[in-house]
């Protein structure tokens, strides 16, 4: 096959070159064009004359060729290509697998699997080529009713110890938030096992939070003697964003640039994420100003972690330069963009993109961007302002959005606005235990004991379960975590006892609290303390919370940065912190 092997190899995947090198060599008439050489459809559309001038468009292999070369590369045309397909009177196995990975690519999921069931109506047997695709249709569309009846088509069919349809069904059970049927296809493949399932599996854990049990498994691929691939490093990467694990993203870091001459966009913007996240934004920002290409995900990584970090006209003015590089933002950048916003409480600069954003790039807001905005009034203290945004939106408002108003209630003491809130809440069936407590609060301060006590009832009568909350810390490369009045960590005595030092000196040096016992049994002072016994005067303490800092443990790790003389940076469940000489980089807004 002289030019028609060239052009598959080029553009297939392993799949179909797998394919290809079965079927018998083509003899290619010589004035014909070599379709591997063609980059254009109008270079495209003169072969395609050529080919029927001779009456080879409906001959098989050569029909084959035209369609994949016009369905399949860059600059194809899928209408082009869907003109040839249902041009061809006897379409075969491989014509439909051309297609049906057209579909998937150009994100038309749906007419793939009808294509694959139009294929079986006509009893034409799909191969080992086909599943891998349509299996990757029904992830894209998070149908796990079809995954499952073509994964036992698949078996029906003799295909069971295919690994590149194990690995696709892997894929798919994590899309479709199976995990447990993930595990089950990767622990039957035994020692067939890839890479590629690892790295699917991988995925799967990240996609579901599973972050401890994802970096597990992530260390347990060098014990089958595999080479971690770049699949695997995004997903080890983004657990330890999530965790806020410096110590591990720095080690998978070094490995990379040991392993790798060059870093791909996707490996680098998951770098910029870690390092953001893990509260070393200077170090994301040297990646960034490196990177020469830049895509809509790595600027979307940036304005986020600029806003974390609080650094927010930064955010803006990186923002800025997005645009002028012509760039076209999407949703996401500017829930990023508005978040900023709300974190800086730059109420002008905030309205002003939301109107952007709907005028000029005709962008239709969702419920985050509302989201933001609400939370953007609300800490600019205007909440009868965020109150009437989301009386007004055009779309129904989210839980999160009416649990901003309860929260903000809870400081400025508007009991009827939290009512109000607390109904929509039970409304829409989306009370969890914290507003209970919200709402119990602000009716004890009120004296108000019999309301108190019904909306306490309400945690019992409703099953809710408050999820608790801990703090974490890495110290020697291994991470403690630590939860309120819990004594059941190493050095609990010795704990305690660096807890009651640090109340003494602190109220030595002036700081007053309502209750300053009350240290001992909040998870981030606990954290603290356990850091300052285990680490070095000069290192920098990392914590990490589930929680949002309060008041009184904001004031309280100011004081301990300044007494104690210690650079501490907290990640609580919205922002970071940076702690030194008594100041934090919020500038007390958060």
């Amino acid at each position: 096959m002289v030019g028609s092997l060239a052009l598959h190899q080029h553009l297939a995947s392993p799949y179909h070159h797998n394919y290809l090198k079965d079927q018998n060599p083509l003899i290619q008439p010589p004035c014909l064009v070599p379709l591997h050489q063609v980059k254009t459809m109008e270079d495209f559309r003169k072969a395609h004359a050529q080919f029927l001038k001779l009456g080879l468009d409906c001959i098989p292999p050569y029909a084959g060729e035209l369609l994949s070369a016009c369905a399949l590369s860059a600059w194809g045309s899928l209408d082009y290509a869907l003109a040839i397909f249902l041009n061809l009177e006897e379409p075969c196995t491989f014509d439909y697998n051309v297609m049906i990975r057209a579909k998937v690519n150009h994100d038309q999921s749906k007419s793939a699997l009808q294509l694959y069931k139009e294929m079986i109506e006509r009893s034409i047997n799909p191969d080992n080529f086909t599943f891998p695709f349509v299996l990757k249709a029904c992830a894209l569309l998070s149908d796990i009713r079809g995954g499952i009846q073509l994964h036992g088509h698949a078996i029906k069919l003799g295909f069971d110890e295919d690994v590149f349809i194990h690995n696709s069904l892997i894929n798919l059970y994590g899309k479709c938030r199976k995990i447990e049927l993930s595990y089950k296809v990767f622990e039957l493949m035994g020692s067939n096992r890839t890479i590629a399932s690892w790295s699917a599996l991988l995925s799967a854990y990240n996609r579901m939070n599973f972050f401890f049990d994802c970096l597990h498994l992530f260390a347990k691929i060098s014990s089958e003697k595999l080479k971690p691939d770049e699949t695997s490093m995004v997903a080890a990467l983004s657990s330890c964003s999530n965790l806020g694990l410096l110590g591990l993203g720095r080690t998978l870091h070094c490995s990379l640039l040991r392993n790798y001459p060059t870093l791909n966009i996707i490996i680098q913007t998951s770098l910029i994420d870690m390092y953001m996240k893990c509260g070393q934004s200077d170090k994301g920002m040297l990646i960034f100003d490196k990177l020469h290409d830049k895509n809509l995900w790595t600027y979307s990584a940036v304005i986020s972690g600029l806003a974390m970090h609080n650094n927010c006209r930064k955010a803006l003015q990186v923002f800025s330069d997005m645009l002028k590089q012509g760039l076209k933002p999407d949703e996401a950048i500017y829930v990023n963009v508005l978040s900023a916003c709300s974190h800086a409480m730059m109420v002008e600069e905030g309205l002003q993109c939301f109107n952007q954003m709907r005028f000029d790039h005709q962008i239709k807001p969702n419920a985050q961007h509302y989201g933001c905005l609400v939370d953007l009034l609300i800490g600019a203290g205007r909440l009868d302002e965020a109150y009437e945004l989301i009386q007004s939106m055009p779309i129904e408002p989210t839980d999160a959005a009416w649990r901003s108003i309860l929260s903000a209630c809870k400081i400025n003491g508007d009991i009827e606005l939290a009512e109000s809130a607390y109904r929509k809440l039970q409304q829409m069936e989306a009370v969890n235990a914290g507003d209970c407590v919200i709402l119990s609060n602000m009716y004890a301060e009120l004296q108000r004991w019999e309301d108190a006590a019904e909306a306490r009832k309400e945690i019992v009568n409703r099953g809710l379960v408050q999820a608790p909350g801990f703090s974490q810390v890495e110290v020697k490369g291994k991470i403690f975590t630590f939860v309120s009045h819990d004594k059941s960590f190493p050095q609990s005595d010795e704990v305690q006892e660096m807890l009651y030092q640090m109340d003494w000196q602190l109220r030595f040096e002036g700081y007053k609290a309502d209750n300053l016992r009350s240290s001992e049994g909040q998870s981030q002072k606990i954290a603290i303390a356990f850091a300052l016994m285990n680490t070095s005067s000069v290192s920098t303490i990392r914590i990490f919370t589930n929680l949002r800092m309060c008041t009184e443990c904001h004031d309280y790790t100011e004081w301990i940065s300044k007494v104690f003389e210690r650079d501490i940076i907290v990640r609580d469940r919205r922002r970071f912190h940076h702690f030194r000489l008594g100041l934090c980089s919020c500038d007390n807004c958060w």
